[in-house]
């Protein structure tokens, strides 16, 4: 004859198997779990390129007479990084940085339309 335990006590805490704990991602991770940028990444990196490329419309009479090209050319290094790094890869950052390169075609908002057109068609993954 065997004995049940009292109904109402808890099983002993041997016996329950160990819950996996929650996975955490670090505040700089990458995109969401369905390989899309958040929505909040998105909206970081067009702010990111609008600023960008409206920095380098007003200041387009240093960056042409040549006394602060290269502080322009490391600025589209950088902004090029920065968009990687939230948006993931994507093909349309490569013409934006050539272009950016060819004095005077970076008048054209070259990093804000790659943005635009790296995004566009991608629904952004919700934030948990």
């Amino acid at each position: 004859m065997t004995t049940d335990p009292p109904r109402g006590s808890e099983p002993d805490a041997s016996l329950v198997p160990a819950q996996p704990s929650p996975i955490v991602e670090p505040p700089g991770a990458a995109p969401g779990p369905t390989g899309r940028p958040r929505v909040s990444r998105v909206w970081i990196a067009r702010g990111v390129a609008l600023v960008a490329d409206g920095v380098q419309l007003l200041l387009v009479p240093f960056f042409a007479a040549g006394l602060i090209s290269p502080v322009n050319d490391v600025l589209d290094v950088v902004v090029g990084l920065i968009l990687v790094r939230l948006v993931g890869w994507h093909w349309a950052f490569l013409p934006s940085f050539i272009a950016e390169l060819v004095p005077g075609l970076d008048l054209f908002p070259s990093w804000t339309t790659a943005v635009w057109f790296a995004t566009r068609g991608r629904t952004p993954a919700r934030a948990r």
